[in-house]
């Protein structure tokens, strides 16, 4: 194991190193600041808005009840992170319509529109799977949370 564990280090360390020089002879030196603040942006999101979303939307779906089964927390929890990234992806597309382009061709469609509708479908699968993992739940007890009998 601690074999693998150096393998894995120095790979590490060596992907890394390979991606500085990439960085560095291939992008110019004015640009480094702006690519560097999309990263750190790109770190705070997951970190601040992304992360502590999916885990809320899990704690608040297991507080609800019996009802909720692994399934439909799976489901939910999918859904939140296809959204949320779905969302981070096509936000600078909207912010670069907004702004103007050169070149009308670059964005031709409105991505605002899309990503609602988008959005919207991955909220009524949202609610369809709840609707029928509860009516579901009602009928078979569940094995996970439902106390055992006794012969």
């Amino acid at each position: 194991m601690r074999a693998a564990r150096i393998v894995l280090v120095v790979l590490g360390v060596l992907v890394m190193a390979f991606g500085a020089y990439v960085l560095v002879t291939t992008v110019r030196p004015n640009r480094i600041w702006g690519l560097a603040t999309w990263l750190l942006g790109a770190v705070v999101l997951h970190d601040v808005v992304l992360s502590p979303f999916v885990v809320g939307a899990g704690l608040l779906l297991r507080r609800t009840g019996r009802a909720v089964r692994p399934w439909m927390l799976v489901v939910v929890q999918c859904a939140v992170v296809l959204g949320s990234v779905l969302a981070l992806v096509v936000l600078p597309e909207i912010a670069a319509k907004a702004h103007g382009q050169k070149n009308p061709t670059v964005l031709p469609f409105d991505y605002g529109l899309r990503l609602v509708l988008v959005e919207g479908v991955l909220l009524v699968v949202v609610l369809g799977v709840l609707l029928v993992g509860g009516l579901v739940s009602r009928n078979r007890p569940n094995p996970l949370v439902e106390p055992t009998t006794n012969r």
